[in-house]
Protein backbone atom coordinates (compact mmCIF):
# COMPACT_ATOMS: atom_id res chain seq x y z
CA UNK A 1 0.00 0.00 0.00
CA UNK A 2 3.38 2.09 0.89
CA UNK A 3 4.25 1.60 -2.81
CA UNK A 4 1.25 2.61 -4.48
CA UNK A 5 0.90 5.44 -2.77
CA UNK A 6 4.71 6.94 -3.33
CA UNK A 7 3.98 5.60 -7.30
CA UNK A 8 0.51 7.81 -7.32
CA UNK A 9 2.57 10.64 -5.84
CA UNK A 10 5.54 10.27 -8.28
CA UNK A 11 2.59 10.30 -10.84
CA UNK A 12 1.03 13.29 -9.63
CA UNK A 13 4.53 15.25 -9.36
CA UNK A 14 5.28 14.79 -12.91
CA UNK A 15 1.76 15.38 -14.16
CA UNK A 16 1.69 18.54 -12.01
CA UNK A 17 5.52 19.68 -13.26
CA UNK A 18 4.45 18.70 -16.83
CA UNK A 19 1.17 20.95 -16.75
CA UNK A 20 3.22 23.74 -15.57
CA UNK A 21 5.84 23.51 -18.18
CA UNK A 22 2.66 23.39 -20.83
CA UNK A 23 1.13 26.95 -18.83
CA UNK A 24 4.75 28.65 -19.31
CA UNK A 25 4.63 27.87 -22.79
CA UNK A 26 0.87 28.68 -23.90
CA UNK A 27 0.35 30.96 -26.33
CA UNK A 28 -1.65 33.79 -25.56
CA UNK A 29 -2.83 36.69 -27.79
CA UNK A 30 -0.24 39.81 -27.26
CA UNK A 31 -2.66 43.39 -27.45
CA UNK A 32 -1.13 45.59 -30.44
CA UNK A 33 -1.80 49.04 -31.86
CA UNK A 34 -0.23 50.40 -34.70
CA UNK A 35 -0.47 52.63 -37.41
CA UNK A 36 1.67 53.86 -40.90
CA UNK A 37 2.73 57.61 -40.38
CA UNK A 38 4.97 57.92 -43.30
CA UNK A 39 6.16 57.04 -46.74
CA UNK A 40 7.95 53.51 -46.27
CA UNK A 41 11.76 52.76 -46.99
CA UNK A 42 12.32 52.31 -50.51
CA UNK A 43 8.20 53.38 -51.84
CA UNK A 44 6.49 56.11 -52.34
CA UNK A 45 7.27 59.72 -54.63
CA UNK A 46 10.76 60.69 -55.32
CA UNK A 47 12.72 64.52 -56.22
CA UNK A 48 15.89 64.98 -57.60
CA UNK A 49 18.74 65.37 -55.19
CA UNK A 50 18.83 68.73 -56.33
CA UNK A 51 15.77 69.97 -55.74
CA UNK A 52 14.63 72.62 -53.19
CA UNK A 53 11.75 69.98 -52.36
CA UNK A 54 14.69 67.45 -51.12
CA UNK A 55 13.73 68.00 -47.22
CA UNK A 56 10.09 66.81 -47.86
CA UNK A 57 8.71 64.16 -45.01
CA UNK A 58 6.80 62.81 -48.04
CA UNK A 59 9.61 61.21 -49.88
CA UNK A 60 12.10 58.34 -48.52
CA UNK A 61 14.32 58.65 -51.52
CA UNK A 62 16.28 61.31 -54.04
CA UNK A 63 16.97 60.64 -57.86
CA UNK A 64 20.27 61.89 -59.14
CA UNK A 65 22.45 60.79 -62.85
CA UNK A 66 25.52 60.55 -63.04
CA UNK A 67 28.18 60.48 -65.86
CA UNK A 68 30.80 57.60 -66.18
CA UNK A 69 33.27 60.38 -67.14
CA UNK A 70 32.84 62.20 -63.48
CA UNK A 71 33.65 58.81 -61.82
CA UNK A 72 36.94 57.25 -63.98
CA UNK A 73 39.33 59.87 -64.52
CA UNK A 74 42.00 57.64 -65.79
CA UNK A 75 42.49 54.17 -67.02
CA UNK A 76 42.08 52.13 -63.75
CA UNK A 77 41.35 55.26 -61.64
CA UNK A 78 38.09 55.31 -59.84
CA UNK A 79 37.17 58.32 -58.09
CA UNK A 80 33.68 57.42 -55.94
CA UNK A 81 33.76 61.16 -54.42
CA UNK A 82 30.43 61.98 -56.26
CA UNK A 83 29.00 59.25 -55.79
CA UNK A 84 29.54 59.19 -51.95
CA UNK A 85 28.76 62.62 -51.90
CA UNK A 86 25.10 61.92 -53.63
CA UNK A 87 24.39 59.15 -51.06
CA UNK A 88 26.16 60.84 -47.70
CA UNK A 89 24.08 63.74 -48.27
CA UNK A 90 20.85 62.06 -49.05
CA UNK A 91 21.23 59.82 -46.03
CA UNK A 92 21.61 62.97 -43.94
CA UNK A 93 18.51 64.33 -44.70
CA UNK A 94 16.72 60.46 -44.02
CA UNK A 95 16.74 59.32 -47.69
CA UNK A 96 17.73 56.60 -50.16
CA UNK A 97 19.27 57.24 -53.13
CA UNK A 98 18.05 56.11 -57.17
CA UNK A 99 20.54 56.67 -59.17
CA UNK A 100 21.16 56.33 -62.84
CA UNK A 101 24.46 55.93 -64.78
CA UNK A 102 23.97 57.29 -68.27
CA UNK A 103 26.72 57.90 -71.25
CA UNK A 104 23.81 60.07 -73.29
CA UNK A 105 22.40 63.58 -72.58
CA UNK A 106 20.77 66.09 -74.98
CA UNK A 107 23.10 69.47 -75.15
CA UNK A 108 26.16 67.65 -73.35
CA UNK A 109 29.38 65.97 -74.17
CA UNK A 110 29.28 61.77 -74.17
CA UNK A 111 30.17 60.64 -70.65
CA UNK A 112 32.97 58.18 -71.83
CA UNK A 113 36.16 58.77 -69.94
CA UNK A 114 38.46 61.17 -71.53
CA UNK A 115 41.07 58.85 -71.78
CA UNK A 116 39.02 56.28 -73.45
CA UNK A 117 38.20 59.62 -76.54
CA UNK A 118 42.02 60.45 -76.68
CA UNK A 119 42.45 56.48 -77.26
CA UNK A 120 43.36 56.22 -81.18
CA UNK A 121 40.23 54.89 -83.18
CA UNK A 122 37.96 56.20 -80.81
CA UNK A 123 35.46 58.61 -82.81
CA UNK A 124 32.78 60.29 -80.50
CA UNK A 125 30.19 61.30 -82.60
CA UNK A 126 27.52 64.67 -82.24
CA UNK A 127 24.58 65.48 -83.53
CA UNK A 128 21.81 67.16 -82.81
CA UNK A 129 19.05 65.81 -80.23
CA UNK A 130 16.42 68.11 -78.40
CA UNK A 131 17.62 70.61 -80.80
CA UNK A 132 20.64 70.61 -79.25
CA UNK A 133 23.95 69.27 -80.10
CA UNK A 134 24.83 66.37 -78.01
CA UNK A 135 27.63 63.74 -77.95
CA UNK A 136 27.15 60.25 -78.86
CA UNK A 137 29.72 57.05 -77.57
CA UNK A 138 31.65 55.08 -80.31
CA UNK A 139 29.84 51.90 -79.78
CA UNK A 140 32.19 50.33 -82.37
CA UNK A 141 35.38 51.09 -80.45
CA UNK A 142 36.16 47.72 -78.15
CA UNK A 143 37.93 49.56 -75.29
CA UNK A 144 34.85 51.67 -74.76
CA UNK A 145 32.65 48.63 -74.49
CA UNK A 146 34.89 46.51 -72.28
CA UNK A 147 34.93 49.39 -69.81
CA UNK A 148 31.27 49.38 -69.38
CA UNK A 149 31.84 46.03 -67.89
CA UNK A 150 34.54 47.01 -66.06
CA UNK A 151 32.70 49.77 -64.93
CA UNK A 152 29.93 48.11 -63.25
CA UNK A 153 31.93 44.95 -61.71
CA UNK A 154 33.66 47.78 -59.84
CA UNK A 155 30.59 49.41 -58.64
CA UNK A 156 28.47 46.29 -57.39
CA UNK A 157 32.05 45.52 -55.74
CA UNK A 158 31.59 48.77 -53.71
CA UNK A 159 28.32 49.16 -53.44
CA UNK A 160 26.39 46.30 -53.81
CA UNK A 161 25.20 46.05 -50.30
CA UNK A 162 25.45 49.36 -49.34
CA UNK A 163 21.51 50.70 -47.77
CA UNK A 164 22.03 53.87 -49.05
CA UNK A 165 21.49 52.90 -52.54
CA UNK A 166 17.45 52.01 -52.85
CA UNK A 167 18.10 51.12 -56.34
CA UNK A 168 20.12 51.55 -59.38
CA UNK A 169 18.75 52.12 -63.49
CA UNK A 170 21.15 51.34 -66.55
CA UNK A 171 20.84 50.93 -69.88
CA UNK A 172 21.92 53.23 -73.22
CA UNK A 173 21.01 56.34 -75.43
CA UNK A 174 19.40 59.05 -74.50
CA UNK A 175 19.02 59.15 -71.09
CA UNK A 176 20.22 56.15 -70.57
CA UNK A 177 16.15 55.25 -71.64
CA UNK A 178 17.16 52.37 -74.42
CA UNK A 179 16.76 54.89 -77.43
CA UNK A 180 17.97 57.49 -79.57
CA UNK A 181 14.60 59.07 -81.21
CA UNK A 182 16.41 61.98 -81.95
CA UNK A 183 18.41 61.73 -84.55
CA UNK A 184 17.58 58.16 -84.38
CA UNK A 185 19.63 54.93 -83.56
CA UNK A 186 22.78 53.70 -85.54
CA UNK A 187 22.83 50.38 -83.92
CA UNK A 188 26.60 49.39 -83.55
CA UNK A 189 27.55 53.38 -83.94
CA UNK A 190 25.96 55.69 -82.17
CA UNK A 191 23.86 52.70 -79.90
CA UNK A 192 25.28 49.65 -78.92
CA UNK A 193 24.79 46.39 -80.74
CA UNK A 194 22.03 43.66 -79.45
CA UNK A 195 25.38 41.06 -78.62
CA UNK A 196 26.92 43.57 -76.32
CA UNK A 197 23.57 44.59 -74.88
CA UNK A 198 22.84 40.98 -74.30
CA UNK A 199 26.32 40.72 -72.44
CA UNK A 200 26.04 43.77 -70.34
CA UNK A 201 22.20 42.40 -69.11
CA UNK A 202 24.02 39.23 -68.22
CA UNK A 203 26.91 40.63 -66.57
CA UNK A 204 24.75 42.93 -64.71
CA UNK A 205 22.84 39.94 -63.24
CA UNK A 206 26.43 38.11 -62.28
CA UNK A 207 27.77 41.29 -60.88
CA UNK A 208 24.65 42.66 -58.47
CA UNK A 209 23.35 40.00 -55.44
CA UNK A 210 21.94 42.46 -53.24
CA UNK A 211 20.76 45.97 -55.34
CA UNK A 212 17.99 45.66 -57.35
CA UNK A 213 18.25 47.32 -60.83
CA UNK A 214 15.82 48.38 -63.96
CA UNK A 215 15.76 49.28 -67.42
CA UNK A 216 13.89 51.23 -69.56
CA UNK A 217 10.65 49.98 -70.83
CA UNK A 218 11.76 51.11 -73.97
CA UNK A 219 14.10 48.28 -74.20
CA UNK A 220 11.06 46.34 -75.67
CA UNK A 221 12.00 47.26 -79.37
CA UNK A 222 12.93 44.56 -81.78
CA UNK A 223 15.11 46.65 -83.86
CA UNK A 224 17.22 48.01 -81.67
CA UNK A 225 17.73 45.80 -78.64
CA UNK A 226 18.16 41.93 -78.35
CA UNK A 227 15.39 40.45 -75.88
CA UNK A 228 12.64 39.12 -78.82
CA UNK A 229 15.92 37.58 -80.43
CA UNK A 230 17.08 36.26 -77.09
CA UNK A 231 13.46 35.58 -74.80
CA UNK A 232 15.95 33.64 -72.32
CA UNK A 233 17.15 37.51 -71.31
CA UNK A 234 13.46 38.02 -69.68
CA UNK A 235 14.29 35.79 -66.98
CA UNK A 236 16.90 37.85 -65.59
CA UNK A 237 16.41 39.75 -62.52
CA UNK A 238 15.95 43.52 -63.48
CA UNK A 239 13.18 45.31 -62.97
CA UNK A 240 11.21 48.32 -65.89
CA UNK A 241 11.07 52.14 -65.18
CA UNK A 242 8.66 54.08 -67.56
CA UNK A 243 9.65 57.72 -67.91
CA UNK A 244 6.27 58.92 -69.17
CA UNK A 245 4.18 56.16 -66.98
CA UNK A 246 0.77 57.95 -67.81
CA UNK A 247 1.22 57.06 -71.65
CA UNK A 248 1.27 53.88 -69.87
CA UNK A 249 -2.73 53.94 -68.78
CA UNK A 250 -4.22 54.01 -71.83
CA UNK A 251 -3.39 50.92 -74.87
CA UNK A 252 -0.02 52.57 -77.16
CA UNK A 253 3.44 52.59 -77.04
CA UNK A 254 4.22 52.57 -73.60
CA UNK A 255 2.14 50.21 -72.74
CA UNK A 256 3.19 47.88 -74.99
CA UNK A 257 6.33 47.87 -73.51
CA UNK A 258 5.31 46.78 -70.24
CA UNK A 259 3.13 44.42 -71.10
CA UNK A 260 6.19 43.04 -73.08
CA UNK A 261 8.59 42.59 -70.20
CA UNK A 262 5.88 40.40 -68.40
CA UNK A 263 2.55 41.30 -66.09
CA UNK A 264 4.17 39.65 -63.08
CA UNK A 265 7.47 41.39 -63.65
CA UNK A 266 6.90 43.60 -60.76
CA UNK A 267 6.48 40.40 -58.48
CA UNK A 268 9.79 39.89 -58.13
CA UNK A 269 11.43 42.90 -59.22
CA UNK A 270 10.46 46.58 -58.81
CA UNK A 271 8.54 48.74 -61.00
CA UNK A 272 9.40 52.30 -60.96
CA UNK A 273 9.57 55.90 -63.29
CA UNK A 274 8.74 59.06 -63.61
CA UNK A 275 5.68 61.31 -63.95
CA UNK A 276 5.98 64.95 -65.17
CA UNK A 277 3.08 67.56 -64.35
CA UNK A 278 2.66 70.68 -66.52
CA UNK A 279 -0.17 71.89 -65.94
CA UNK A 280 -3.54 72.44 -63.43
CA UNK A 281 -5.36 70.12 -65.64
CA UNK A 282 -2.97 67.34 -65.54
CA UNK A 283 -2.51 67.51 -61.95
CA UNK A 284 -5.81 67.35 -61.19
CA UNK A 285 -5.98 64.37 -63.28
CA UNK A 286 -3.33 62.76 -61.23
CA UNK A 287 -4.97 63.39 -58.03
CA UNK A 288 -7.85 61.49 -59.73
CA UNK A 289 -6.08 58.67 -60.87
CA UNK A 290 -2.90 58.57 -59.15
CA UNK A 291 -4.20 55.80 -56.48
CA UNK A 292 -5.79 53.73 -58.99
CA UNK A 293 -2.72 53.72 -61.53
CA UNK A 294 -0.08 53.13 -58.53
CA UNK A 295 -2.04 50.20 -57.58
CA UNK A 296 -2.71 48.95 -61.08
CA UNK A 297 1.12 49.21 -62.12
CA UNK A 298 1.97 47.53 -59.08
CA UNK A 299 4.46 50.85 -58.72
CA UNK A 300 6.85 50.88 -56.09
CA UNK A 301 8.21 54.54 -57.09
CA UNK A 302 7.69 57.52 -58.86
CA UNK A 303 9.76 60.68 -59.66
CA UNK A 304 7.27 63.07 -58.89
CA UNK A 305 10.09 66.30 -59.31
CA UNK A 306 7.83 68.72 -59.95
CA UNK A 307 4.29 67.36 -58.63
CA UNK A 308 5.37 70.11 -55.15
CA UNK A 309 4.24 73.18 -57.46
CA UNK A 310 1.03 71.47 -57.95
CA UNK A 311 0.29 69.86 -54.48
CA UNK A 312 0.44 70.42 -51.06
CA UNK A 313 2.59 68.36 -48.73
CA UNK A 314 -0.19 66.66 -47.47
CA UNK A 315 -1.27 65.61 -50.69
CA UNK A 316 2.22 64.51 -51.40
CA UNK A 317 2.08 62.53 -48.65
CA UNK A 318 -0.65 60.65 -49.68
CA UNK A 319 -0.11 60.26 -53.37
CA UNK A 320 3.51 58.95 -51.76
CA UNK A 321 1.57 56.59 -49.69
CA UNK A 322 -0.19 54.89 -52.38
CA UNK A 323 3.26 52.84 -53.72
CA UNK A 324 5.21 49.91 -52.59
CA UNK A 325 4.33 47.88 -49.90
CA UNK A 326 2.98 48.14 -46.73
CA UNK A 327 2.39 45.47 -43.78
CA UNK A 328 -0.08 44.51 -41.84
CA UNK A 329 -0.10 42.66 -38.15
CA UNK A 330 -2.81 40.35 -38.34
CA UNK A 331 -2.30 38.16 -35.37
CA UNK A 332 0.65 38.22 -32.12
CA UNK A 333 1.16 35.72 -29.96
CA UNK A 334 3.40 35.11 -27.43
CA UNK A 335 4.15 32.59 -24.68
CA UNK A 336 7.41 32.85 -22.29
CA UNK A 337 10.08 31.59 -24.47
CA UNK A 338 8.10 32.60 -28.33
CA UNK A 339 6.05 34.43 -30.75
CA UNK A 340 3.95 33.43 -33.65
CA UNK A 341 1.98 36.59 -35.51
CA UNK A 342 0.88 36.19 -39.18
CA UNK A 343 1.75 39.70 -41.33
CA UNK A 344 -0.32 40.76 -44.68
CA UNK A 345 0.90 43.20 -47.03
CA UNK A 346 -1.79 45.61 -47.93
CA UNK A 347 0.16 47.50 -50.18
CA UNK A 348 0.53 47.65 -53.96
CA UNK A 349 3.89 46.19 -54.36
CA UNK A 350 6.36 43.57 -52.35
CA UNK A 351 9.43 44.84 -50.86
CA UNK A 352 12.12 43.91 -52.57
CA UNK A 353 14.79 43.17 -49.92
CA UNK A 354 15.05 41.21 -46.84
CA UNK A 355 13.27 42.46 -43.96
CA UNK A 356 12.56 40.09 -41.19
CA UNK A 357 9.83 40.20 -38.02
CA UNK A 358 11.72 40.11 -35.19
CA UNK A 359 10.51 39.78 -31.57
CA UNK A 360 12.83 41.33 -28.55
CA UNK A 361 15.32 41.62 -31.45
CA UNK A 362 15.60 37.63 -32.02
CA UNK A 363 14.96 37.53 -36.12
CA UNK A 364 12.31 35.71 -37.72
CA UNK A 365 14.19 32.83 -40.20
CA UNK A 366 11.96 33.75 -43.29
CA UNK A 367 12.21 37.17 -45.34
CA UNK A 368 9.38 39.20 -45.41
CA UNK A 369 10.59 39.73 -49.21
CA UNK A 370 8.02 38.74 -52.19
CA UNK A 371 4.52 38.58 -50.09
CA UNK A 372 2.66 40.02 -52.39
CA UNK A 373 -0.39 42.18 -52.22
CA UNK A 374 -3.23 40.64 -50.35
CA UNK A 375 -0.99 37.73 -49.84
CA UNK A 376 -0.19 36.92 -45.54
CA UNK A 377 2.28 34.88 -43.93
CA UNK A 378 2.57 33.60 -41.00
CA UNK A 379 6.13 33.46 -38.71
CA UNK A 380 7.18 31.95 -35.64
CA UNK A 381 10.08 33.60 -33.55
CA UNK A 382 12.04 31.92 -30.90
CA UNK A 383 11.66 34.77 -28.24
CA UNK A 384 8.42 35.95 -26.17
CA UNK A 385 7.52 37.02 -23.03
CA UNK A 386 4.88 38.99 -21.14
CA UNK A 387 5.58 42.04 -23.09
CA UNK A 388 6.99 40.58 -25.70
CA UNK A 389 8.35 44.20 -28.76
CA UNK A 390 8.02 43.89 -32.24
CA UNK A 391 9.81 45.49 -35.06
CA UNK A 392 10.35 45.17 -38.55
CA UNK A 393 14.17 44.85 -39.09
CA UNK A 394 16.31 45.38 -42.62
CA UNK A 395 20.20 45.88 -43.27
CA UNK A 396 18.82 47.38 -46.16
CA UNK A 397 17.63 50.73 -44.30
CA UNK A 398 20.04 54.09 -43.34
CA UNK A 399 19.77 54.93 -39.46
CA UNK A 400 16.79 56.85 -38.97
CA UNK A 401 14.67 54.48 -41.02
CA UNK A 402 11.92 52.37 -39.95
CA UNK A 403 9.39 49.74 -41.78
CA UNK A 404 6.58 50.70 -40.23
CA UNK A 405 3.27 47.87 -39.92
CA UNK A 406 -0.49 48.64 -38.81
CA UNK A 407 -2.17 46.89 -36.29
CA UNK A 408 -5.35 46.87 -34.01
CA UNK A 409 -5.26 43.46 -32.14
CA UNK A 410 -7.24 44.22 -28.76
CA UNK A 411 -7.69 40.92 -27.14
Amino acid sequence: MKTFTLRVSALSLLLWALSGAYAADEFRPVPLRSEIKGTQPMTGLVFWSTSEHRKSPAISMEFAYLRYDEIVTARDHYDWTKVEGLMSDAAARGHQLILRLHDTYPGRPSGVPAWIKAAPGYRDSTAKSEGKPTGFPDWTNAEWRRFVLEFFSEFARKYDTDPRLAFLEVGFGLWAEYHVYDPGEKVGVNFPDKSFQAEFLRHMAKEFKVTRWLISKDAHVAERTPFKAMPDLLALPFGIFDDTFQRAWKPGYNRTGGDFFGLDRWQRAPAGGEQLIDSADFARMIREQWQTQASAFHISFMIADQWPRWMKEDELTRHSAACGYRFKVERFEASESAARLTIANIGVAPIYYDAYPAVNGVHAAESLTGLLPGDRRDFTIASGGTAPALTIESDRLIPGQRIEFESRLNP
